[in-house]
């Protein structure tokens, strides 16, 4: 399959290069245009296919400040709920094919905590999916995790279990809590164990050590370097489930590498290539009108990094914090958008900056219409 994809990739390429030059200033305009508009101080882009990285530059400053450092591809960035695909969801899948969980264990096997209180259907697969009737609730400082899993127990269910879709951080929060309960060690080694160090994600984690490379993000009026910008992880203690995650597009580009690998990156085999399907696998709600698959995103509210010309079995995650990252293996392409982001407010604005990025990386770098038609083909042979 990858030998396959690889030659159509060739092809494309080889179509294409003529007007590489001119066409990627179009990239470069993009985040310009952001950056004028102050939805953006600076940005990271990096494209990319399974076995290379295609596109990498860095745009602008890593804050708001005059005084703030020129951006680099090296940067560290808080990447949000990226952390949900990058870090707990590989984790439960993982022990998942280990066979240590079941995607179908009830959540009582893990919390007794929720027992007696009406939980039963829960399963560890609606949590991936936000389909838990959980909503997000507010943490205690102090007991975080405690006030998080009594919070949840105590909570009526809103809506009938793996029917309705309510995207909500209290999923993630308690599936990090499950790894720990199932490995005894946190998500931050764990996740460290099983994927960072073995993929070369050097700068990948939790807590970062070396803030003087961090860009900055922007909490209630304080810049923060180095220290998460979500509340609730920070109330965590920085390791969360659902936030927390630190990383560069060095670092994500070879975890989408990886992911486009099925599961392999180099020689590494981190994850079965099964497991890979099945956390791409698209799981239906709200009727048909909501696709996810396990933690991913592939179409719903939150599907703007999709842009217009990725396939309909491509599949990515944003983060609040100004980052996102798509994958798309009909084309053989990912893009990844690391950001300095500086108004929270202009959300269309900056859904309609992802998805016109993942339009052009498409275009420059994915597959002409006539060969992802055979690259759809040959997928599902």
């Amino acid at each position: 399959m990858l030998y396959f994809r690889s030659l159509l990739f060739f092809l494309a390429i080889s179509l294409a290069s003529s007007c590489f030059a001119a066409d990627t200033a179009r990239i470069d305009a993009l985040v310009a245009d952001a950056m004028a508009r102050n939805l953006v101080a600076g940005a990271v882009v990096l494209i990319g296919s399974h076995d290379r990285v295609l596109f990498e530059r860095a745009y602008g400053r890593v804050g708001a400040a005059p005084e703030a450092r020129a951006m680099t591809v090296d940067t560290v960035f808080d990447v949000a709920s990226l952390t949900k695909v990058v870090a707990t969801t590989p984790a439960v899948l993982k022990l998942a094919e280990e066979g240590r969980i079941s995607l179908l264990d009830p959540l009582t096997k893990w919390f007794p905590e929720f027992v007696g209180h009406g939980k039963d259907e829960i399963r560890v697969l609606n949590l991936l999916t936000h389909t838990s009737g959980l909503d997000d609730i507010p943490l205690v400082s102090g007991s975080a995790l405690k006030s998080a899993i009594e919070g949840a127990a105590a909570q009526k269910l809103k809506g009938e279990v793996g029917s309705r879709f309510k995207y909500a951080d209290l999923n993630f929060i308690l599936l990090a809590e499950l790894t720990r309960r199932a490995t005894g060690a946190g998500l931050d080694l764990y996740s460290h164990a099983s994927f960072y160090q073995p993929l070369g994600m050097v700068n990948t984690g939790f807590n970062p050590k070396n803030r003087e490379r961090c860009s900055s993000t922007v909490c209630e009026d304080r810049v923060l370097t180095g220290e998460v910008q979500d509340y609730l992880a920070r109330q965590l203690g920085g390791v969360a489930g659902h936030a927390g995650l630190f990383s560069t597009a060095h670092d994500l580009a070879r975890f989408c590498r990886m992911m486009l690998g099925g599961g392999s990156l180099e020689g590494r085999r981190v994850l079965a290539q099964r497991t890979v399907d099945q956390m791409t696998a698209p799981y239906f709600s709200r009727g048909g009108e909501v696709v996810r698959g396990l933690g991913w995103d592939i179409a719903s509210p939150y599907s703007s990094p999709r842009g217009e010309k990725f396939s309909r079995v491509s599949f990515g995650h944003t983060g609040y914090s100004g980052s996102s990252i798509w994958i798309d293996p009909v084309s053989d392409t990912f893009v990844v958008l690391l950001s300095a982001r500086l108004d929270y407010k202009k959300v269309h604005d900056f859904s309609r900056l992802r998805g016109e990025l993942s339009t052009l990386a498409a275009e420059l770098f994915g597959l002409p219409a006539e060969l992802r038609e055979m690259a759809a083909s040959m997928m599902a042979d």
